[in-house]
């Protein structure tokens, strides 16, 4: 059978000034209109900024973290503490005292502290450590009070914690420390200065300076990305009071809309500057790039909001709010592209079309050929494909290797920095009553108290157990709560055994003996649910992503073979990000504390790689493709779709991988992995498998790249943006 090509469906168009060029399609018309009403599509986007600004200012926020799993025993015993008024249904804050000295003798200003906090808003109880002899370390230095929250520490507002933390630190005095814990003083804490953000941006004003050599040119794909940003973030705080959306959602939406808005705009800007070289009007110059790149760039944002919505398919609730909300982002970073974009080149058009020329004509003048260097790297692939594609695809592999290892969880105060109070209360807790203490497992029992301290003496026997309390009786006598204290730290492997263990092993044999029925919940338990849960569903999710991104690509290009090459290559640059990441933030490497991988982070790098690494396929493929349909010489066209498209990849990956790379800045765990994650994942999929692995690939495929069989392309609708040529 010989190949099928869809000749009629390249998303590219034909080569810049042949003369059967189309004319006038969807993109460049829309680039026509805000050309010619360049001050009206300025002030609309201002409008719509200050507009959404405001509106979000004045509606605020109403961000909440669901990690809520309907069907786990951590999601069932929290909800039978709410329905019997058990004071676990409130998560609550320990307030850790150390003295030297003995805490006893400070136990008059402690409780007159304490009966201070009993009074504050959103407090239900304070338990204080002269009340309870376990509360109180061996060697009386160490002790703390338990405040039990009205709520979950997502829904205590955050000035009612922060009061709690005021006052209980106004306690200390000469040789008394006091430390608060608990996940509500954790998202209490004050947030530091957006060093992250403002250093990507900077990193971004260097590479675009360098690579345009004016600061007009370079500012003009960054005021693109930051009013699509700016809008979006508005856009997410209106969304917040409609749908669930995590606290954490808006520093990942800006680094991800900074990212893609810079991108987007960048692969327009380069071919507007190809245009211009090849001595088109601003005007025209503008209309063309659109027509080209546009495309590109709907095509592939709208991989990436379909990679985003898969993870709908996951079915858990934050992350459902997240993926909208970057999808909104994607959407807007789009939006600005293709009409903010074609507006500010209509401003500033003249100007840069004199840096342009200038710089051409003293390249033409020094013998210099656009691409060389790429068409070179790319001729040497061709020379060698099999070598060049065995070395880099198992380098990659060996990169992936430790992701097989990785431990889904959560941080918590362990990974605090050492200066904050959670982490201080952590240390001291851990110091004065072991590891575990830091992790205890609730273990709710449906019977009354007799029946609670029958299993909590079995409970205390289990392997891995240090320590438990006494059974304690809800408000209506219905269930007993039994605290668990493991032998381990919460994200040590040994307290996820432990959860297992009890669930698995020692709760069946306890429920046929007293026929109670056993969950094992708390908040440690609970990562462990989700994690557990993500893990199950991952396989349907990456399903959905990559067979809906397959089939467009497919509509695309009609080709079989290009989706299929497209999937396994993001599957192989994410791979080796999430290696990276185990390596870093699991096994340690560069002194990093190890611990568990934040279990949400894998599923929303693979939404978000899969769909940006579909950039740069469309962008370099579509070039390839355009070359073959004028020339029906595969080697040449993809020399010239490599040496076309090698500088302004490079330099949006470039680009990408500073902005994420910058989040290594912030003190937050989770967005340190989550930008070394894509950092990683970007640099990989532009520079190894974009520059080496494509060529190598499509040089082995040949003209069987663009294979599509008969009965297919008869039934696979034409994927047309653009009008016929003006004849």
């Amino acid at each position: 059978m010989s190949p099928t090509r869809g000749a009629a469906s390249s998303i590219a168009p034909p080569a810049p000034g042949r003369p059967d060029r189309p004319r006038g399609g969807r993109f460049g018309a829309l680039a026509g209109w805000a050309q010619r009403h360049r001050w009206a599509a300025l002030l609309l986007w201002v409008a719509v900024l200050a507009a959404v600004t405001l509106g979000s200012q004045a509606a605020g926020s109403a961000y909440k973290n669901d990690f809520s799993l309907p069907g786990t025993d951590s999601q069932a015993a929290t909800d039978l503490f709410k329905k019997h008024g058990s004071a676990q249904a409130g998560d609550s804050v320990e307030i850790v005292l150390k003295d030297g000295r003995g805490i006893d003798g400070r136990k008059a200003a402690v409780e007159e502290m304490l009966a201070e906090v009993k009074g504050l808003p959103s407090v239900a109880e304070v338990r204080s450590p002269y009340a309870d002899a376990s509360a109180v370390s061996e060697d009386g230095t160490i002790g703390y009070a338990t405040v039990t929250l009205e709520g979950k520490a997502e829904v205590v507002p955050e000035e009612d914690v922060t009061a709690i933390i005021d006052t209980a630190k106004g306690a200390e005095a000469d040789g008394l420390q006091v430390e608060l814990g608990g996940e509500a003083v954790r998202g209490a804490q004050e947030k530091g200065a957006p060093t992250a953000e403002l250093a990507g941006i900077l990193a971004a004003v260097i590479i675009l300076g360098l690579l345009f050599g004016s600061v007009v040119a370079a500012a003009v794909p960054l005021i693109t990305a930051l009013f699509a940003v700016g809008a979006a973030i508005g856009l997410i705080v209106l969304a917040s009071h409609v749908f669930t959306v995590a606290d954490f959602t808006p520093p990942i939406t800006m680094l991800v809309g900074l990212g893609v808005g810079v991108d987007y705009a960048l692969l327009i800007f380069y071919r507007y500057r190809h245009e211009l070289t090849d001595g088109a009007d601003p005007a025209e110059a503008g209309r063309r790039a659109l027509d080209a790149a546009g495309r590109t760039v709907f095509f592939a944002g709208c991989t990436v909001i379909i990679a985003l919505l898969g993870l709908v398919a996951l079915g858990l609730g934050s992350l459902q709010g997240m993926a909208l909300a970057l999808a909104l982002t994607v959407l807007t970073t789009m939006a600005a592209s293709l009409v903010l974009l074609p507006a500010l080149l209509a401003v500033v058009g003249k100007h840069i079309q004199r840096r342009v020329l200038k710089h051409a004509a003293k390249a033409t003048a020094e013998g210099k050929v656009e691409g060389r260097r790429w068409r070179a790297l790319a001729a040497a692939v061709q020379r060698r494909p099999l070598p060049a594609l065995l070395v880099t695809v198992l380098a990659l592999l060996a990169l992936s290797a430790p992701a097989l290892g990785m431990r889904l969880g959560f941080a918590d105060a362990g990974n605090d920095p050492r200066t904050t109070t959670s982490r201080q209360a952590y240390d001291l807790l851990a110091e004065g009553f072991g590891p575990g203490f830091n992790g205890p497992l609730v273990v709710l029992v449906q019977g009354d108290e007799a029946v609670g301290e029958g299993v909590q003496s079995e409970l205390a026997k289990a392997e891995g157990v240090a320590a438990t309390t006494p059974a304690m009786p809800s408000e209506d006598g219905v269930l007993s709560t039994v605290i668990v204290f493991p032998k381990t730290a919460p994200q040590d492997e040994g307290t996820t055994d432990l959860v297992h263990h009890l669930r698995d092993d020692v709760a069946p044999g306890l429920e046929r003996d007293t026929g109670a029925e056993i969950l094992v919940g708390g908040s440690t338990a609970a990562s462990q649910d989700f994690a557990d849960t993500v893990s199950q569903r991952l396989p349907l999710f990456v399903a959905v992503v990559v067979g809906l991104s397959s089939l467009l690509l497919m509509l695309v290009f009609r080709s079989v073979l290009i989706p299929i090459k497209a999937a396994l290559l993001n599957l192989l640059s994410i791979s080796a990000a999430l290696g990276a990441m185990t390596l870093v933030f699991q096994q340690g490497w560069f002194g990093v504390q190890p611990g568990p991988i934040e279990a949400f982070l894998p599923v929303l790098i693979f939404a978000i790689v899969f769909g940006l690494s579909m950039d740069y396929e469309v962008f370099l493929v579509s070039r390839i493709h355009e070359e073959w349909e004028r020339t029906k010489d595969h080697s040449l066209a993809v020399r010239e779709g490599l040496a076309t498209t090698g500088k302004v990849i490079t330099a949006a990956g470039a680009i990408m991988v500073v902005v994420f790379a910058a989040f290594m800045l912030s003190p937050d765990r989770m967005l340190q992995q989550f930008g070394l994650g894509l950092a990683v994942a970007i640099l990989m999929d532009a520079l190894v498998i974009r520059c080496l692995i494509v060529p190598a690939v499509m040089q082995l495929l040949g003209k069987w790249a663009w294979w599509l069989p008969a009965p297919l392309a008869r039934r696979l609708p034409k994927v047309v943006l653009e009008r016929p040529a003006d004849n």
